[in-house]
């Protein structure tokens, strides 16, 4: 009883936010318990939903009851690593474009046929010529 009492007073201390929050929260843990399997099962739009309310509500932890508070981490952790691995996959092949072969072969005849030509006069000469190129790829 005395429990039940500190609880009550507890809750009359919180704002009304966070009690339409937490009701949410305990709410939301029925649905999940309610479904007709013997172990419930949490489908994507459950994990969903501790995500986003362990963003906004700062008390998720106290309200959890079917999962630990490590598991909704875990679930935003490998979900950030999902997003990045997305935004971070090479487009097109990545990396530069490759030379043709025979443009290769030119600057190759250049730098026989200058053998005191550096990169960098090879490459404003290939300028001149029209093709753009960098003098890193020459040395190369």
């Amino acid at each position: 009883m005395f429990r039940w009492l500190i609880l009550a007073a507890a809750a009359a201390c919180k704002s009304k936010a966070r009690l339409v929050a937490e009701n949410l929260c305990l709410r939301q843990q029925l649905v999940v318990l309610k479904r007709r399997q013997k172990r419930p099962t949490l489908r994507n739009r459950d994990r969903r939903f501790w995500l986003v309310a362990s963003r906004c509500f700062p008390d998720w932890r106290d309200t959890l009851i079917i999962v630990q508070p490590e598991t909704v981490l875990r679930w935003h952790r490998k979900g950030w690593k999902a997003y990045w691995r997305w935004r971070s996959r090479l487009r097109g092949g990545g990396g530069r474009r490759r030379i043709s072969p025979e443009l290769r072969e030119l600057i190759r005849r250049m730098a026989r046929e200058n053998p005191l030509w550096g990169q960098q006069r090879i490459q404003a000469e290939l300028a001149q010529l029209g093709f753009k190129i960098c003098a890193r790829t020459v040395a190369k």
